[in-house]
């Protein structure tokens, strides 16, 4: 709005220059859904490293491929996890819990743990009354993890409700190992000292510990329904990802000895459309060689989808497991393809296929099924990403293909990096434009929405992310009379075509030699 001229001199006015600059999203920002051994239940915790895993969700467990999956993830470069952990109680108490007795005699102040699982069992509990306002109503508390010897600390808690210390509020709030069901309604009874005899977190007086030693447990192995059955609504099982601001690959590796229902398959992929992700499916345990995977009944046509959002990976790695002495063992592939795809996306970009002699796979010994060449021939037409093992650079991704890429398919989405790449894009600018809801309609906003898309596209373009020789033959960004017609304008809508030329992975190399006929003498 111009300032107000009331008086004579020089006045300032800041006039908007209409560039909102669009950022591009992280592009392999990995989410996995399974069991843990702690942590928030139906929840999605990001994590930064497998050190970072191991604090909030407990690392490997020999009774979850989810686990094995991530650590396989950050082996392979990936730099940014989203954890959703199910939980099946079976009918057994998920939960561990401590009374606290009171001082004088009354209701005892009940602590549980955080989330359900074992690990709870091994919670302590101790109190002293050596406060800082030093009144009958406040006390001490100090929690301890005999696992992992971590020690919470909180001072100055009171009983008192409405204080700012209010120990169950406290507890809620700050404590990651225990929470409190309700109020404490008498101060509890101060613990003994530690002595020659009785060592500080001992089984003695100097604490207090869960009663019962396995009074929680880690539940039972997973079936479809804890991820999909009456969960959508709920926002748990898959859909507790709608709790996640981005992800952009999704795994979910086999509930204990079995495969990935079809049915759950087809689920996740129809949930990656919606959120502008890619399913990364794993190969059933039953695929022995390449004629279990052509085979019309049990192969890669029967694995629940063939969405352009998903892509398949086969055979599973061979590894040792080192919660087993170091036995090999197979496990499914997904975490360490996803490790390859942030790998490759740190070093060339989103739109460089996730495959080739640079996309090794780290910490893998062997494979569970070697594939000739001639396999690899079948395999790759029918949208099958092959595992290999190649001389000097050592087991590798060699397919770049989703599951829409079957050739008698005929898709645009053929490719991996091509859906990616669109995908990215789309994704940049749903989140880049919505400055421009509620803007009035008309020329002005649509110069802005050219000028802004088109920066955007601008640097893809200066990074290599298109074909063509020039930015008129990389992309193009329209939005004008011609797309928003003055019938869309009167139903408040505007309409932005953008278009790219997506680069294709040289799948095949032809080398065509042939012999220089001899030259006649001058």
């Amino acid at each position: 709005m111009p300032v107000p001229l009331t008086y004579p001199g020089v006045y300032i006015e800041e006039i908007p220059s209409g560039v909102r600059t669009i950022t591009g999203v992280a592009t392999s920002v990995a989410a996995f859904l399974g069991r843990a051994l702690r942590g928030p239940v139906d929840t999605p915790v990001v994590v930064n490293s497998f050190a970072d895993f191991e604090r909030q969700l407990g690392g490997l467990w020999a009774d979850s491929p989810m686990t094995y999956a991530v650590r396989d993830f950050y082996r392979n470069g990936g730099t940014q996890a989203v954890i959703v952990r199910l939980y099946n109680d079976g009918g057994d108490t998920g939960v561990a819990s401590l009374e606290l007795e009171s001082d004088p005699a009354g209701s005892p102040f009940a602590l549980e743990a955080s989330s359900p699982g074992a690990w709870g069992n091994k919670l302590r509990a101790r109190v002293d009354h050596d406060t800082a306002s030093g009144d009958a109503d406040s006390f001490n508390l100090y929690v301890r993890d005999d696992t992992t010897g971590e020690i919470e600390t909180f001072r100055n808690l009171s009983i008192t409700a409405g204080h700012p210390r209010q120990a169950d509020k406290v507890l809620n709030n700050e404590s990651a190992l225990v929470r409190a069901p309700a109020p404490a309604t008498v101060r509890p009874a101060e613990h003994d000292p530690a002595s020659a005899t009785d060592m500080l977190w001992g089984d003695n007086g100097t604490n207090t510990k869960v009663q019962t030693a396995d009074e929680a447990s880690d539940g039972i192995e997973l079936v479809a329904n804890d991820y999909t059955l009456n969960t959508e609504g709920d926002k748990r099982g898959l859909y507790a990802l709608e709790k996640a601001d981005l992800f952009n690959l999704l795994c979910i590796p086999p509930h204990g000895l079995a495969d990935v229902e079809n049915a759950l398959v087809a689920d996740a992929a129809a949930y990656c459309e919606r959120r502008r992700a890619v399913l990364l499916v794993d190969p059933p345990a039953g695929w022995n060689d390449k004629a279990d995977v052509t085979n019309p009944g049990t192969g890669v046509s029967a694995v629940g989808t063939a969405s352009k959002n998903a892509a398949l990976y086969f055979p599973r790695l061979r590894m040792p497991n080192p919660l087993r002495d170091n036995q090999l063992e197979d496990f499914v592939p997904c975490g360490a393809v996803a490790g390859v795809i942030a790998r490759t996306d740190a070093t060339r970009g989103v739109w460089k296929a996730p495959a080739g002699l640079e996309a090794t796979l780290v910490g893998v010994p062997a494979l569970a099924v070697p594939l000739t060449d001639a396999e690899n021939g079948e395999l790759n037409p029918l949208g099958v990403n092959c595992l290999r093992a190649m001389p000097a650079a050592g087991r590798v991704v060699w397919g770049a293909r989703t599951l829409a890429g079957a050739d008698r398919l005929a898709s645009e989405w053929k490719y991996l990096p091509v859906r990616r790449t669109a995908l990215f894009i789309e994704e940049s600018l749903f989140r880049g434009t919505q400055w421009v809801v509620f803007e009035p309609n008309d020329e002005p906003l649509w110069a802005q929405v050219r000028l802004n898309l088109g920066a955007f596209m601008h640097d893809l373009f200066r990074q290599g992310a298109f074909a063509g020789a020039t930015p008129r033959e990389a992309y193009f960004v329209k939005c004008d009379r011609e797309t928003t017609t003055q019938s869309d304008v009167n139903r408040g809508v505007v309409h932005i075509v953008v278009g790219f030329a997506p680069l294709k992975p040289a799948e095949f190399v032809v080398i065509k030699l042939q012999q220089m006929a001899g030259q006649l003498a001058a």
